[in-house]
C-alpha cells in the first residue's frame, strides 16, 4: 500500500497575495465493522452530500486560523478516487495508468495587462510509483522524508532519470485558444529549451509546438497530457487522442522544469510535490 500526504491548504504563487488559499478536497471514511468501531482513515472526497462525509468537511473546515491539515491518500485502496483543487472545483484522479501516482497539484496563473490575474489552467503531476522505487530509491531510499525535503537534488535527479510520468493539464479559462496554448509553450519551453541545451533548438521546440494545431478546441473543462514515456518519449494527447510524440530527453526535461523546477509556474505546489515525492521512496 502506498500512503502519500496532501496538505489541505495550497498558498498561491510567490508573485501572489499570501491571504489566498487552495486546498484539496477531503473526507473521513469509516469502517464498517461495528463489532471493532475501528476508523479506516481519511479517504479522498467522493460524494459530499453524504452525512459522513459532511460531517468530517465540517469538523475540517470549522477552524479557520489552522493553516495546514495532513491526510493520507491510499492509493492501493483508492486508485479511482479524485482529489479536488477547491478553489476551482477541478477534480484529477489520483491514479493514471494503474502506476502513476498523483503528486500534487497546481494552478497556471496567467497577468492581464498587469492588473489582474486569471487561472488559466489547473494542473497536476503524476510519476510511476514503480519507476520512483526502481530508479530513486538505490540513491535516496536510505534518507528520512525530512532529509529528502532539504535534498535540492532529488527533482533534477527525477526529471533526468528515465522515469515515466505525466502532467495533466484541465483548462479552466472558457476564453482559452489553442493558438495562446501554442503561444505559451513557445515562450515557456522555448526558455527551457534554451537553458539546458543552448540556443540552436529551434527545430526541437517548433516540432512540439506544432502539435497543437488550430483545428482543435479547448473549451473549459478539456484535458492535455504530456506524459514521459520510457525512453524519454513525451506524448500528448488532448481530449484523450494522441497529437503527437517527440523522442528527446531535452525537450522532456524542459517541460518538467516549469512544473517542479527551480522557477516553478506554481512555488507551493512544488513543494507539495517534493514532500509526496520522498514519502513514495520511503514507502
Amino acid at each position: 500500500m502506498v500512503s502519500l500526504r496532501f496538505p489541505f491548504s495550497f498558498s498561491q504563487p510567490s508573485n501572489l497575495p499570501h491571504t489566498a488559499t487552495r486546498s484539496f478536497a477531503v473526507a473521513v471514511t469509516a469502517a464498517a465493522a461495528a463489532a471493532t468501531a475501528s476508523v479506516a482513515g481519511i479517504a479522498v472526497y467522493h460524494n459530499q452530500k453524504h452525512p459522513l462525509v459532511q460531517n468530517a468537511l465540517n469538523c475540517l473546515f470549522s477552524n479557520q486560523s489552522s493553516s495546514h491539515f495532513w491526510a493520507s491518500l491510499s492509493f492501493a485502496d483508492n486508485s479511482s478516487a479524485t482529489v479536488v483543487e477547491s478553489k476551482t472545483g477541478t477534480s484529477f484522479p489520483s491514479v493514471l495508468g494503474g502506476s502513476r501516482k498523483l503528486l500534487g497539484i497546481g494552478l497556471r496563473k496567467k497577468s492581464v495587462l498587469g492588473l489582474k490575474n486569471i487561472d488559466v489552467y489547473a494542473f497536476g503531476v503524476y510519476a510511476d510509483h514503480d519507476d520512483v522505487k526502481k530508479i530513486l530509491s538505490e540513491k535516496y531510499g536510505n534518507m528520512s522524508v525530512a532529509g529528502l525535503k532539504e535534498n535540492n537534488k532529488l527533482n533534477e535527479d527525477l526529471m533526468e532519470a528515465d522515469v515515466c510520468m505525466t502532467v495533466r493539464l484541465q483548462i479552466i479559462y472558457n476564453k482559452l485558444s489553442i493558438r495562446s496554448v501554442r503561444s505559451a509553450f513557445e515562450e515557456s519551453v522555448g526558455s527551457r529549451l534554451q537553458k539546458f541545451g543552448g540556443s540552436d533548438n529551434k527545430e526541437l521546440l517548433q516540432k512540439f509546438t506544432s502539435q497543437f494545431k488550430d483545428e482543435y478546441k479547448i473549451p473549459k473543462g478539456s484535458v492535455i497530457e504530456l506524459s514521459k514515456e520510457r525512453g524519454h518519449v513525451l506524448w500528448t494527447t488532448i481530449d484523450g487522442k494522441e497529437v503527437g510524440s517527440i523522442q528527446s530527453k531535452l525537450l522532456c526535461r524542459s517541460l518538467l522544469d516549469l512544473y517542479i523546477g527551480e522557477e516553478p509556474f506554481d512555488r507551493k505546489a512544488k513543494e507539495d510535490i517534493e514532500l509526496n515525492l520522498s514519502s513514495l521512496i520511503q514507502k
